[in-house]
């Protein structure tokens, strides 16, 4: 069942983003994940068949049988959050929600044909109000991207994965894919961070909950600018053997390190990009159809770039590193083909005396590339 969210207004005053489109908060890693998942080999044909294999209306009918659904007489508080974040982000239908009983602090927003949110009990009692809206946000994120189907067929896959675990290279597979779905995943997840604080709008209390779900409910004893310094650390610390053992260890994980999001989070608060959504300037659903597959390359390629060459992990340092040395390699050598054969003068002169074509292209194209 669904509801609509006309006529609810926020529990507080906050800003409210009329069409607001998803690509207005998605982070680029996500956007480039999933166009990267879609060119898997055998991707569409294996997700299209396993969509009719699952059993949604089964899903559907044991949250309706065995949690509490949300509801002004169920959880009521929570209700108010769902509405609010539908009518902040212009959802135009309210996702059922269900609270579950789950000692392990855990939302979820899942479904084929329409998405259902879950939180556990565990989360529910441990954040406050504006931590909790900003969970709700990031969920209601989830729906507004259309993030829902994919988690579906990852949940799906992972136990299924565990099923066939005993057949030869069934399990092989399977595993390509859910390794797959987990990275577009891991990136998803700083897209509705993102969703999630423009809803609560209020970046500390972001930060507050991601700093519970990793050290539990001791605020008391626990530093959002302490936990945030820990992500620092974790990015700049060690050789390339920690480099090695970091990717290791989050190629398991459906969600990227708390400490990781909450540093990503804190740099998006502080962009010109967010400040413009603030500000009434993002894109809009009713311009999706025309938005450009290529600018979507480009900026996801600008991100990773940027990513490269402003990281302190030391295999991204080395990676950065030997490309811009391979840079510099193919531009001297570009120099002397140029003189050599191609009739130009000393110091990459064109005959004209203008510059060589090479270097002047080289220049933009970093710059370009810099700001994506």
């Amino acid at each position: 069942m669904t509801e609509n969210h006309q006529g609810s207004v926020p529990g507080r005053q906050r800003k409210r983003f009329p069409g607001i489109s998803s690509r207005a908060y998605e982070h680029p890693a996500d956007r480039s994940a999933l166009v990267a998942l879609r060119k898997l080999s055998g991707f569409d044909t294996a997700f299209k068949a396993l969509s009719g294999l699952l059993p949604e209306r089964s899903l559907r009918l044991l949250f309706l049988s065995d949690s509490v659904r949300v509801s002004d007489a169920q959880f009521s508080h929570l209700n108010d959050m769902l509405r609010d974040a539908c009518y902040i982000l212009d959802l135009e239908k309210v996702p059922p929600m269900y609270v579950t009983q789950d000692p392990k602090p855990n939302a979820m927003c899942i479904g084929l044909d329409e998405p259902i949110i879950v939180l556990t009990t565990g989360l529910v009692e441990l954040l406050d109000e504006e931590e909790m809206r900003a969970v709700v946000g990031h969920e209601v994120g989830h729906a507004l991207s259309g993030h829902s189907v994919y988690r579906t067929v990852l949940l799906f896959l992972t136990n299924l994965a565990l099923k066939v675990a005993w057949i030869p290279l069934g399990n092989v597979a399977i595993m390509a894919i859910v390794t797959a779905l987990r990275e577009w995943f891991r990136k998803s997840e700083l897209s509705a961070d993102r969703a999630g604080l423009l809803v609560g709008q209020d970046v500390r209390a972001s930060m507050r909950g991601l700093m519970k779900i990793a050290g539990g409910n001791h605020l008391h004893e626990m530093n959002v600018d302490a936990f945030l310094a820990q992500a620092d650390e974790y990015e700049k610390a060690g050789d390339l053997r920690d480099s090695v053992l970091k990717i290791l260890n989050v190629l398991p994980r459906s969600h990227p390190f708390t400490t990781v999001r909450a540093a990503e989070l804190k740099k998006w608060s502080e962009s010109r990009d967010f400040q413009r959504i603030m500000d009434g300037h993002y894109p809009k659903r009713s311009e999706d159809k025309d938005a450009s597959v290529t600018d979507s390359f480009r900026e996801s390629a600008g991100h990773y770039a940027d990513t490269v060459r402003t990281s302190k992990d030391p295999l991204m340092k080395l990676v950065g590193d030997i490309a811009g040395g391979a840079g510099d390699l193919a531009g001297d050598l570009g120099g002397r083909l140029r003189n050599r054969f191609g009739g130009g003068q000393g110091g990459g002169k064109a005959p004209d005396g203008g510059s060589g074509g090479g270097e002047e292209k080289d220049g933009p194209g970093r710059d370009a590339q810099g700001e994506g």
